[in-house]
């Protein structure tokens, strides 16, 4: 692990560009567990046979909420990924050690 921190630290666009890729992998992940797994559950629970088909209806305008709810659980789980990855890797403490030395 202190490899891969040292690695990140040195390499600057590179790194950056890896954590670009690992981010948008774990997106995809992520955006499978939501569609296929939560938005199921979730739209069971209501009565309906997933998140995305629940709507409501104002004149002739149909709002699509369940969609808008998937979406914001898959903003959620990303955001939690990527603290704990940021905490588990001490990955916010880089400038400060940076400094130090």
């Amino acid at each position: 692990m202190k490899g891969f921190i040292e690695f990140i630290r040195k390499q600057g666009v590179v790194g950056l560009a890896i954590g670009f890729i690992v981010g948008a992998a774990t997106g995809v992940v992520v955006n499978a567990l939501v569609t296929d797994l939560i938005n199921p559950i979730i739209g069971a629970i209501v009565g309906q046979g997933s998140l995305d088909t629940l709507t409501f209806t104002i004149g002739d305008a149909v709002f699509h909420y369940g969609h808008f709810i998937g979406i914001l659980i898959n903003f959620v789980i990303i955001l939690a990924v990527v603290y704990l990855i940021f905490k588990v890797l001490r990955l916010e403490r880089l400038d400060i050690e940076e400094e130090e030395e």
